[in-house]
């Protein structure tokens, strides 16, 4: 496997918190739609913020801290400022805090693959790696102090830069929303197909869990997110 064979992306992420305390693990699995307790190193759990009525305020990556009194969460469209409001929101007697630190950090992902075990390979490195969510095909996020930047592109060699409109085809071929431009806070995680890998059913009790619950014994919802393709300029949106 070798760099040039691999597409890269950089870009600064819409979030990237950090959450810490000794209340930490058991809120965030308490306020997130999947199970954190699958947190690993190099493995980043995907999943949703509700509100109460089940409606997606936002997605993120919770990773690893190194620590059980601390977690990254981490974004590529939902704003960070919606993501600590929808924390602090929560935040009763808990022994917590949530520092947005969004304009310290940038990332690169990797398409192609092979991405996973070339990563794995140019160590050490800062920051973390975990599987992403930018296309079908193998995708794996990097994500470091926006310091080490430009060392982090040195290290891609002959890989080749992807630009933003390439990317964005790439997740619309796949069927993956982008939140909250596609799926947000009027519409439930199952009209944008996001009830399998986002949502836990056996993690346990989760702000919106209920709504999820019944969504998942009925099985029935009114509306779906579908790809429309077609020639010509894409339309402004909302399009008629």
């Amino acid at each position: 496997m070798h760099a040039n064979s691999l597409g890269f992306y950089v870009y600064r992420p819409a979030a990237w918190l950090r959450i810490a305390g000794s209340d930490a693990k058991s809120f965030v699995q308490g306020q997130f739609t999947n199970d954190i307790r699958l947190v690993g190193p190099d493995r980043a759990v995907y999943g949703l913020w509700l509100n109460q009525k089940g409606k997606v305020l936002a997605d993120s990556f919770v990773a690893a801290d190194g620590s059980e009194d601390a977690y990254w969460i981490g974004s590529y469209f939902s704003p960070g400022e919606t993501i600590r409001r929808r924390l602090e929101e929560y935040l009763v007697a808990d022994e917590v805090t949530v520092e947005d630190r969004t304009a310290e950090w940038a990332g690169i992902s990797l398409i192609g693959e092979g991405a996973g075990g070339w990563l794995a390979r140019e160590s050490p490195r800062a920051g973390w790696i975990f599987p992403g969510r930018r296309a079908a095909v193998e995708n794996w996020e990097w994500v470091f102090p926006l310091a080490e930047l430009e060392a982090a592109r040195g290290k891609l060699g002959g890989a080749r830069g992807l630009e933003a409109a390439e990317v964005e085809r790439l997740r619309i071929a796949a069927g993956i929303p982008a939140i909250p431009a596609d799926i947000g806070p009027g519409d439930l995680p199952n009209e944008g197909g996001l009830e399998e890998g986002a949502i836990s059913a056996t993690k346990g009790c989760y702000l919106g869990q209920e709504i999820m619950a019944r969504l998942k014994s009925k099985g029935r919802i009114r509306r779906r997110l579908f790809r429309v393709a077609g020639r010509g300029p894409v339309p402004a949106v909302p399009a008629p």
